[in-house]
């Protein structure tokens, strides 16, 4: 298949990626990426460096983020915003109280994984917390397996990496997971229009199973303002793909695509141009020039 020349998800130190954003630029720019949207999770804090990077790179940068939600029985849904004022104060202050949440999560997690014998090294914490860096799951993960105390039982294990132990002990079934309960979908929604952004939902396969859950909450998040939907994914299935092009064309949805980029070692998402479009297109001017709200 062809490169495509946009990437409308990557992650920087800012979040859970591992570069800073003007490397993630640098690397886009690399694999030939015209288009890029840096969308860390629940802030902005590094769109102006990968805007400056762009200009340096021939890359025009959407500036975006990557709001943490939660609907009902869906506990962890992501929604990206595009096109948003990411100077915006508002927008500041809702992602700051996102990420107090967030925080406040891994912390109630980090004791509940104590609780399960593991030792919790604080210090790979408390230098996100010093730069002002969200923490989230990842993080957590990576201060386990940083502490000396559990290595034997990590080896035994065969936990080598954040994607092998965090699957068995932090998402929603596992002993040491907790909800978000702040904020929800239609709230993050309603801070990227407020913020005159468009609101996208981010790899529906990722967070659910079946093509009726996926379609049934296509339809309820549209009636509360949805823009459109991540359809092209590096994970999503040929058949995953279509679905979801067509039901946004049906309802006139916007269609965006991403590799989800998070760095050249991860071990699922680390190369640009992953994903495939399977003939369709990206609604890239709609997230140009989003409608004023």
């Amino acid at each position: 298949m062809s490169l495509p020349t946009y990437e409308l998800q990557s992650h920087s130190l800012h979040s859970d990626g591992a570069l800073p954003p003007a490397e993630v630029v640098a690397n886009a720019a690399a694999a030939g990426i015209e288009l890029l949207a840096l969308s860390d999770h629940d802030t902005v804090d590094g769109v102006d460096e990968a805007i400056a990077a762009g200009a340096r790179h021939g890359v025009t940068i959407v500036p975006a983020t990557e709001i943490s939600a939660v609907f009902g029985r869906y506990e962890d849904l992501h929604v990206l915003g595009y096109g948003i004022d990411h100077h915006d104060a508002a927008l500041a202050e809702r992602l700051h109280t996102a990420r107090a949440d967030r925080e406040l999560r891994a912390e109630r997690m980090g004791a509940k994984l104590e609780q399960l014998g593991w030792q919790v090294d604080d210090s790979v914490l408390e230098q996100r917390r010093a730069a002002g860096k969200p923490i989230g799951r990842p993080h957590l993960t990576q201060a386990v397996l940083q502490h000396p105390a559990n290595a034997d039982r990590l080896a035994a294990a065969g936990y080598d990496d954040v994607s092998s132990f965090l699957p068995d002990f932090l998402i929603p079934g596992k002993p040491a997971y907790l909800a978000r309960t702040h904020p929800t979908v239609i709230e993050a929604i309603q801070w990227i229009h407020d913020a005159g952004g468009v609101a996208i939902w981010a790899h529906p396969y990722w967070d659910l199973d079946s093509d009726a859950e996926v379609l049934e909450a296509i339809d309820l998040f549209r009636e509360h303002g949805l823009d459109g939907v991540e359809c092209f994914y590096v994970t999503h299935t040929p058949e995953q793909t279509r679905l979801l092009a067509e039901r946004c064309d049906e309802l006139g949805l916007l269609k965006t695509g991403s590799s989800d980029y998070h760095g050249p070692e991860h071990r699922l998402f680390s190369h640009f141009g992953a994903f495939d479009p399977d003939g369709y297109a990206a609604d890239l001017d709609a997230l140009l020039k989003p409608t004023a709200r």
